[in-house]
């Protein structure tokens, strides 16, 4: 019987279930946004080989691309169906309106990211998000610290301070926050950034280290901006205790870059179908790399 039966799971799980079981086996779950259906097929796809959980999501700022009212069926239909569990996630989460028309459609955890407020705004409203939450068997993840964003469509970090020190978030903070709110999951900053690198990463894990040991044991700490770091730092992030991983922006450009080119080295005119299909196969190969990082050498 394949080890993820063994554990009792549908393939269509409650994301603190992986989560739970990625903190006791130190590796790490990747959060992938799927937009369109070629990142869903080419994500999941990638999951399956690798023989890992996925978390696949929608953020609120795709919604104006594509409505989670339209998306979550095939997201969903995707998740029954394949060999390994997957969650369905609300990714940035700030419009009580977008976070609820994503419940009603099916999702089963959600980020509600007010960190751009203060502390005790952000730590208030989460915690009485996070009891109903709770009641309706959703999990939750909130972020603390401010991450800089290079994206324009900002997922509502501020451009990068002078020193990135500043945005990092501070472990009492952190400890306090999870104790009070109950989230299952919280996104800390320790060196990334949103969107596409400026000059190259360099995180801080003995940070992240300070952070695993504030908070509680029950608590996964999630690493967003994670696209764009080298695989040596992730996976040293990954071992010193990040259990969500969430990697979005560096896959898109590369599924982008990888059409250009087959398109310019065809000599001939290239049908949309199968431009697509070969890009979908890159997507799940890029994946699969990541994955395997990701995995920590855990075998599934």
């Amino acid at each position: 019987m394949p080890p993820h039966h063994q554990k009792g799971w549908t393939m269509l799980v409650n994301m603190r279930e992986i989560l739970d079981d990625a903190r006791t086996h130190n590796y790490a779950v990747g959060c992938i946004n799927t937009p369109t259906m070629d990142l869903l097929r080419g994500i999941v796809g990638a999951a399956e080989d690798v023989g890992t959980p996925i978390i696949i999501d929608h953020a609120e700022v795709h919604d104006p691309l594509v409505r989670v009212e339209d998306i979550a069926p095939y997201m969903i239909d995707f998740a029954r169906k394949a060999k390994v569990p997957v969650a369905v996630h609300i990714d940035h989460g700030v419009d009580p309106t977008f976070i609820w028309r994503g419940i009603r459609s099916g999702f089963t955890s959600v980020m509600y990211d007010l960190s751009t407020l203060p502390f005790e705004e952000n730590l208030k409203r989460v915690t009485e998000f996070t009891g109903i939450a709770h009641s309706l068997d959703i999990s939750v993840e909130a972020e603390l610290g401010v991450m800089t964003s290079t994206l324009h469509d900002s997922h509502g970090g501020p451009a990068a301070p002078a020193d990135i020190r500043e945005t990092f978030t501070d472990p009492d903070l952190a400890a306090t926050f999870a104790k009070e709110s109950g989230v299952d999951a919280l996104a800390v900053c320790f060196g990334t950034v949103h969107g596409m690198y400026v000059e190259e990463p360099k995180l801080d894990i003995e940070h992240l280290t300070r952070l695993r040991a504030a908070v509680p044991e029950e608590t996964a700490l999630v690493m967003h901006g994670s696209s764009g770091v080298d695989f040596d730092q992730i996976a040293q992030a990954v071992k010193a205790g990040a259990t969500k991983v969430n990697y979005y922006s560096y896959l898109s450009a590369e599924a982008s870059r990888f059409a250009a080119q087959l398109v310019a080295e065809a000599g001939k005119p290239v049908f949309y179908h199968d431009l697509t299909e070969a890009t979908v196969e890159h997507i799940r190969t890029t994946t699969t790399e990541l994955l395997t990082v990701f995995a920590n050498g855990h075998t599934f």
